[in-house]
């Protein structure tokens, strides 16, 4: 049996499982949820990694529904709000930190990096809303995900005493503010 056979198979057997696109966005959830607590307790690496496979589940999520023919109009609506939610409750863990050692400018990093990633999704749904394609900017959500997963995984004790997780913040929050202006404009000029 050939590589592309053996994955044909699998993708079959996925297709006839019991297995719904709702259960891997949950899984998405669950492991994020892990990678939140991580966080708190300064197990940085392992939240990165927590963190990772759980956003890669966020991305299975819809090509499994548009694969399977599973899908539903509220899994879609599920899995775009958990992915709201998932990014929000690792940062607010990472901003607990932040605080907790005395860092308010990388606390409040963080609150910058939340808003700006909410509004980037808002920002697209509205235009869309209005019949107006919005995915331009350069930190949509993969983006956002390899950044925050960069400053997790270097973000303890492996580099020495270099920690990448408060660059990493300060990078996704000003990455995230220019992606909301740069829809904004986007809007602005395709609706005249």
């Amino acid at each position: 049996m050939t590589a592309a056979q053996r994955r044909e198979l699998v993708r079959n057997r996925l297709i006839e499982s019991r297995l719904t696109p709702n259960a891997i966005s949950l899984t998405g959830l669950a492991l994020n949820l892990l990678a939140a607590v991580l966080v708190w307790e300064r197990l940085f690496l392992l939240a990165g990694i927590s963190f990772i496979v759980g956003s890669v589940m966020d991305t299975l999520d819809g090509r499994y529904s548009r694969m399977s023919g599973k899908g539903t109009q509220f899994g879609a609506f599920l899995d775009s709000t958990l992915d709201r939610i998932e990014e929000g409750i690792v940062l607010t863990a990472v901003a607990a930190v932040f605080a907790q050692e005395g860092r308010p400018g990388a606390a409040a990093a963080v609150v910058v990096a939340v808003l700006a990633s909410l509004m980037v999704s808002y920002t697209r749904a509205r235009a869309e809303a209005l019949g107006v394609e919005c995915k331009v900017g350069i930190a949509t959500r993969p983006v956002r995900v390899v950044i925050l997963s960069a400053g997790l995984v270097f973000g303890g004790s492996l580099l020495g005493s270099l920690s990448l997780l408060a660059p990493a913040v300060y990078v996704l929050a000003g990455l995230s503010v220019i992606t909301v202006l740069q829809r904004i404009w986007h809007v602005r000029k395709a609706m005249g």
